[in-house]
């Protein structure tokens, strides 16, 4: 029986992304980088699943990279987030009322004060267009986020039985952060990862869009949504399909996430018919 349906339906939309990623390391149904101006603007077909762009390109192997690249930029994003964020919310929470939790938590208020949309394309503008800026700027946002969530956690454990055992017993505040705060903390930002991880990808068409993200020849699904635009009209497909992407990757994410806090919170019991 099936725990939580939103686990596995969000589960199966995410790793049919995945395997579709995966694959285009090594197959795509066509060569990208070869144009095909006479079959230019098909709308999908046998040949062309998802039909062809202005350049004849197959949109079907476009969408299949454009995963890899929606994926790892949110993957490495989420990683600098959490690499970061964790240890200075543990620090924090460790430090509780003294000068570092002062200054972690200002400088969280200060990110937090603006979009997070409107840093990234900030920070890749001054630093330069391209997927290695977009992860470094998605990542910075994703920063905060982590610190905040894990210091929250763990001053709910600081005072508990077990954390004061381990204190009595001589532990270091740091020892006893990794070993008895962190494994504590871990479903909660389990959570929020894959919440994230929808905002990375999101934010990473954002930036494609605009021209900030991953640049050409390498597919992107906010790329191709910013090339259609001006071809809506007779050519919907070209807008159609990689939004539709966007939209089952971010939804997949979104509902393994509620799915993965329904099972790993043990203050909530649903009930599901």
């Amino acid at each position: 029986m099936i725990r939580s349906r939103n686990l596995f339906i969000g589960g199966l939309l995410c790793m049919i992304v995945l395997v579709a990623a995966f694959v285009s390391f090594f197959w795509t149904p066509y060569d990208i980088t070869t144009m095909d101006i006479p079959n230019k603007l098909k709308t999908p077909n046998a040949q062309n699943w998802f039909g062809t762009d202005h350049f004849g390109r197959d949109i079907f192997s476009m969408i299949m990279i454009g995963a890899r690249t929606s994926l790892a930029v949110a993957i490495v994003a989420v990683g600098i987030g959490m690499g970061v964020g964790v240890p200075l919310g543990l620090w924090a929470a460790a430090k509780k009322g003294g000068w570092a939790d002062e200054i972690i938590m200002r400088g969280n208020d200060l990110v937090f004060a603006f979009p997070s949309l409107v840093i990234a394309i900030l920070i890749t503008a001054i630093m330069g267009a391209g997927a290695i800026n977009a992860i470094i700027a998605i990542g910075i946002f994703n920063i905060p986020v982590f610190a905040r969530l894990t210091r929250s956690g763990a001053l709910s454990l600081w005072e508990r039985e077990f954390i004061l055992a381990a204190r009595v017993a001589g532990k270091s505040k740091i020892r006893i952060s990794f070993e008895h705060i962190l494994p504590n903390v871990a479903n909660l930002l389990i959570v929020q990862g894959t919440i994230q991880f929808s905002l990375g990808i999101l934010a990473e068409a954002g930036l494609s869009y605009v021209g900030l993200g991953a640049q050409p020849p390498t597919p992107s699904w906010g790329r191709m949504l910013a090339d259609a635009q001006t071809m809506v009209s007779f050519a919907p497909h070209l807008a159609l399909v990689p939004g539709l992407a966007i939209v089952f990757a971010v939804l997949g994410l979104n509902l393994m996430g509620d799915g993965l806090r329904d099972m790993l919170d043990p203050k909530i019991r649903v009930v599901r018919s």
